[in-house]
């Protein structure tokens, strides 16, 4: 029988539109393309766009970045100032205008804007709109503007006042609103590296982030590059190149499509060859292009056409031989390009990607021409480059042999529950929920079995302690029973990482088959020992999962503090301790936790599978050199590193050693 869905009135009253502040506040995500962090992030970059425009017309050469303990943001510029006096055209002050009116500004005719980053109207006055104040002052032609804003709506008049000297420019204070964005929480790590890509682009300026400090002060960092994008490539390749650095750029003038106006474009591009460094970034005008759009297309079509036929020039394929892709020119190549236009099709207001026909047109048609003579006047950089690509084409292509291969061993040809032995899969094929538990034992996948949603759940037992995968080759790994079990299971194939063997390229992030890989062992010695050596397992193997946040450890509670019908877990003798304090004089009882195997089905779910009260700890190397290193020392082939780190720290850890 079918249920009847609730009847709704339908009628001409029902349709609304959002007026004022709410056409931001209460859909953030149409201007800033989220309404969680990476929004608010962008948020930010709406307003120092608009000093960066400033900058790069000649108004001013430094901007100053300030975070805020709280999260609020201050951006400093030394361009002519925000004009917000009255507007005899519009018969509005322009304040109104640029502070809270969607799609206002002064860009949309004005020549010199022509290559801005901000061309809509739209940032600023939704930035306003989506914070929990704005503080504004300006300074231009002899005057002192001071503007309020709450929540969206001015905040008391606007002040103006005159003031000596001819210092100009625009300072905006403002703190992202928490009703708005989901998260305000910007990291130190993302305006420096906005600040970086901004320096790297507008030669010249200096960029200066101060960061408010615990305690009073700022840390402050400047961001200056005086050749721009050729300083910056020098600084991420280094010295040792196969090829030196190269700067093209060029004007170009045409239109999208025949009915459409001309407009202009300019072009630069910065570029070596080296078998130590791989870089491909681009920017747009002044927007780092993520995802690239036409120049990325243009650098792919020229670069593969121009190599491929150097090499058919020199003779370099052999009989029947394949011809080279992209991916054989990348894996070498360093290149950095920054174009500017005056009409510009960005994929959405984030702008992380252009699509403009003729900027790929002119692009790819100019980096062709430029080469070919590059070529030609550079015959040994050409050997060298024609040499380094074919050796990275037939490096593939072996390494595609062997990841067949190895696929084949990985994933057979039968199911994959038929495949592992005492495997236990969930019945969800949902990718967004299923997780997959590594769990300590046969004892362990009894109490879990009996324990997990069978909806969503899966186990894998660990029988026995598993290979030390940093000290074995791997031949010795892959013919390792459990750990190929685990491999197959996960689906994704492995990230080979050996100098001896190169890279084994059999992974597939898009083929895993689970959103969590949860390690889940007792808390004693040997189920640390086990979980370390399962972490390494995938360390060494999948370290894309650890790098993209899909690697979990379940926590197992230390203790069971029993207190008349209300049982407290706690996972850590400082938990302890609050426990005990918490109960004060009532009787309670208190023991060490039993291992996995030996819990309960209802404890086990509470404490270790229950999405709502277990404890997981996300493994998120935020320093992998870090961990490569102290993984190498605990566990590599390192004896006399291992021998010096026990005897540097082993002295902290006497008295809890089981040595007497």
């Amino acid at each position: 029988m079918t249920a009847k869905r609730k009847s709704v009135q339908y009628t001409n009253e029902s349709i609304s539109s959002l007026k004022g502040a709410d056409r931001v506040r209460k859909r953030p995500g149409v201007i800033f393309g989220s309404d969680g962090l990476e929004g608010c992030e962008h948020s930010v970059f709406e307003i120092l766009s608009n000093s960066v425009d400033e900058a790069r017309l000649g108004f001013g050469s430094k901007i100053i970045v300030t975070k805020f303990l709280d999260y609020s943001i201050q951006v400093q510029d030394f361009g002519r100032g925000i004009p917000v006096d009255w507007n005899q055209n519009e018969e509005k002050y322009n304040w109104e205008l640029i502070f809270c009116e969607l799609y206002a500004g002064g860009k949309f005719e004005a020549e010199d804007y022509g290559y801005s980053l901000g061309l809509n109207g739209l940032g600023l006055c939704a930035t306003q709109y989506a914070s929990q104040y704005m503080q504004v002052e300006i300074l231009r032609e002899g005057q002192k503007y001071n503007l309020s804003f709450k929540h969206g709506e001015i905040s008391g008049e606007m002040s103006k006042e005159p003031v000596s000297g001819s210092k100009t420019g625009t300072t905006i204070k403002w703190k992202p609103d928490i009703q708005v964005f989901t998260d305000i929480a910007i990291s130190d790590d993302y305006y420096a590296d906005v600040l970086r890509r901004q320096a790297v682009v507008n030669k010249g300026v200096s960029f200066l982030l101060r960061v408010e400090r615990e305690g009073g002060g700022f840390d402050e960092q400047t961001f200056f590059y005086a050749d721009g994008i050729i300083d910056y490539l020098k600084e991420r390749v280094g010295e040792e190149t196969l090829t030196p650095i190269q700067f093209w750029q060029t004007e170009k003038v045409g239109r999208d499509r025949e009915d459409k106006p001309d407009y202009k474009v300019k072009l630069s591009v910065a570029f070596c060859f080296s078998n130590t460094h791989k870089l491909l970034e681009y920017s747009h005008n002044s927007s780092f292009l993520e995802h690239g759009g036409s120049p990325d297309r243009a650098v792919k079509v020229a670069f593969t056409g121009q190599i491929d036929a150097l090499l058919k020039q020199m003779g370099k394929y052999l009989k029947n031989e394949s011809k080279i892709t992209f991916q054989d020119v990348e894996d070498c190549l360093a290149l950095f390009s920054s174009s500017f236009s005056t009409v510009t099709s960005y994929a959405n207001q984030t702008k992380k990607a252009i699509s403009n026909k003729f900027i790929y047109e002119a692009m790819a048609d100019f980096l062709r021409q430029s080469l070919e003579v590059y070529f030609l006047e550079n015959p040994d950089a050409a050997a060298k480059i024609a040499e380094q690509v074919l050796i990275n084409k037939r490096s593939r292509e072996n390494a595609e042999k062997s990841r067949l291969n190895l696929k084949k061993k990985l994933t057979g040809g039968l199911d994959v529950v038929s495949r592992v032995q005492k495997f236990v899969d969930c019945r969800s094929k949902d990718l967004e929920k299923r997780e997959i538990y590594i769990v300590e034992g046969d004892s362990a996948l009894g109490a879990c079995k009996l324990s997990r949603d069978s909806e969503f759940q899966a186990i894998i037992p660990v029988r026995g302690k598993i290979l030390n995968c940093l000290k074995a080759e791997y031949g010795k790994i892959f013919k390792n029973e459990i750990i190929t079990d685990i491999i197959k299971v996960l689906g994704c194939g492995v990230e080979a990482r050996s100098k001896a063997s190169g890279d084994l390229a059999s992974f597939d992030f898009n083929a895993l088959r689970w959103n969590k890989v949860v390690i889940c062992t007792d808390a004693d010695v040997d189920g640390f020992q086990i979980r370390t050596l399962i972490l390494t397992m995938l360390y060494r193997l999948v370290p894309t999962l650890i790098e993209r946040g899909c690697v979990y450890i379940a926590e197992s509670p230390l203790y069971e503090i029993t207190a008349k019908d209300k049982t407290y877990f706690a996972y850590s003798e400082a938990e302890k301790a609050r426990y005990l304090q918490k109960l004060g004089d009532k009787k309670y009882t208190i023991q060490r936790s039993k291992g996995l195997g030996e819990n309960e089905p209802d404890m086990m779910w509470l404490t270790t599978m229950n999405p709502e009260t277990r404890r997981l700890i996300k493994v998120t190397p935020t320093d992998a050199a870090a961990t490569a290193e102290m993984f190498e020392i605990l566990l590599g082939d390192n004896l006399a590193g291992r021998k010096e780190f026990i005897a540097t720290v082993g002295p902290d850890y006497l008295e809890v050693a089981d040595v007497s």
